[in-house]
């Protein structure tokens, strides 16, 4: 085995007269670098968005998530609801109370989402950081409620103007007759707006927040919620807490972790990313032909240092292993090149943002997100396609006879 390394080191650095091996090993291992550089770049741009839109989704989607199993609005005992909070692994619970309504302002209309909210629903999401005008804190005032931006503009909401008022409907269940009582079948909310807030489209098209008693009250829901929102301690495993919760309030409630209230989201990020790794793979293959052609003119070019490895006692296995081996090192240097290269472009974005997004988008430059599984997944594929690309020049290589440089005496 030293001999065959030491004979694969030597083919891999080439001959130094000129010849078509060294020069067709060289554009071999550029081309995998560069699919290499690629495969770098482009998974940790994935990366990137990735974290990027599950922090955004952080803002309105909690760890754990407690909904009805039937019907909108739920109540659960104070029992129940204290075993759940005794709960090492959670930290805080957020009381949520959420449903359609019309809103009017400024001669505008619009259907929304009213959510009432209690003080801990900061806590248990990242919402905090996105509040572009105000701050959480106004919805301890009475009456008061926060935006989504896109929202406040199309209804011409001014959290600084006092004379914007805000009017809510939503459909009052105790009129049996709506048709015959008329004035009677809308429960009417005036909210002042003193706060806009801004993650993505999705909410900041449809989100009105404001204080859980005001919206319970004006649901005629007192005691009831759409939701209970969980944060868990760090390093807990959401699946675990989700069995433990589930035991605790029954079959009437479900019990969700993000995953779950986003799985459509998380599969389509995670489909998306594969279906770049199979394209580039697809080069990866492409750039792989070059090596076969390489590596059958250097079994050509070498027929004669086989005969005499033969003649020295190796075995077929042992020529085919050396060829091998030459395969996986030419694969290796141009993968390793290629990925030191798009471990510097990542690095260089993630420092001084070279590459902008265009049009209006929460960040100016491409966010990148370098992993460590992702430099071992192409180093792995590299080296997997490297001996594909290298098992039939090696087997060719078993073939050749010594006959035709020694003769039997």
């Amino acid at each position: 085995m030293i001999l065959i390394r030491q004979l694969a080191w030597r083919y891999l650095k080439g001959k130094r007269k000129g010849n078509a091996v060294p020069v067709l090993s060289r554009i071999s291992m550029a081309a995998i670098a560069v699919a290499a550089c690629a495969m770098m770049v482009l998974f940790s741009v994935f990366n990137g968005f990735e974290l990027l839109i599950k922090d955004l989704y952080k803002a309105f989607y909690p760890p754990i998530k407690i909904t009805a199993a039937k019907g909108k609005f739920f109540e659960l005992e104070a029992t129940k609801l204290q075993q759940v909070q005794d709960l090492r692994e959670v930290r805080y619970i957020s009381r949520v109370i959420e449903d359609n309504v019309w809103l009017n302002a400024n001669d505008e209309d619009a259907l929304a989402t009213l959510k009432g909210i209690d003080t801990m629903f900061a806590h248990v999401n990242s919402f905090s950081s996105y509040i572009y005008e105000g701050d959480s804190t106004v919805l301890e005032a009475p009456a008061t409620a926060i935006a989504g931006l896109q929202l406040a503009n199309k209804l011409g909401l001014d959290p600084t103007n006092v004379f914007s008022p805000l009017m809510v409907y939503y459909p009052n269940a105790n009129v049996q007759h709506p048709s015959l009582q008329a004035t009677d079948a809308l429960q009417t909310l005036q909210l002042k707006v003193t706060g806009v807030f801004m993650v993505q489209e999705e909410f900041d098209s449809k989100y009105v927040l404001a204080s859980l008693p005001i919206v319970q009250s004006f649901f005629m829901k007192e005691g009831e919620y759409s939701s209970l929102q969980l944060s868990l301690a760090y390093g807990v495993n959401a699946d675990v807490v989700k069995e433990k919760i589930q035991q605790i309030v029954g079959d009437r409630l479900v019990v969700q972790t993000r995953f779950e209230q986003n799985r459509t989201l998380y599969m389509v990020m995670q489909s998306e990313k594969w279906a770049v790794y199979a394209i580039l793979l697809l080069v990866l293959v492409i750039a792989s032909f070059n090596m076969v052609g390489a590596l059958t003119l250097l079994v050509m070019e070498k027929q004669k240092d086989i005969a005499i490895l033969k003649a020295m006692g190796a075995t077929p296995v042992m020529i085919r292993k050396l060829f091998l081996l030459e395969g996986m090192l030419w694969a290796l240097v141009g993968g390793v090149i290629g990925l030191i290269a798009g471990l510097f472009l990542c690095l260089g974005q993630q420092q001084f943002q070279w590459i902008k997004l265009q049009g209006a988008f929460i960040i100016e430059s491409y966010p990148v997100a370098l992993q460590f599984s992702d430099v071992v997944l192409i180093l792995a594929t590299i080296v997997v396609v490297g001996i594909a690309a290298a098992w039939y020049p090696a087997y060719r290589a078993t073939l050749v006879k010594d006959s035709r440089y020694f003769t039997s005496s």
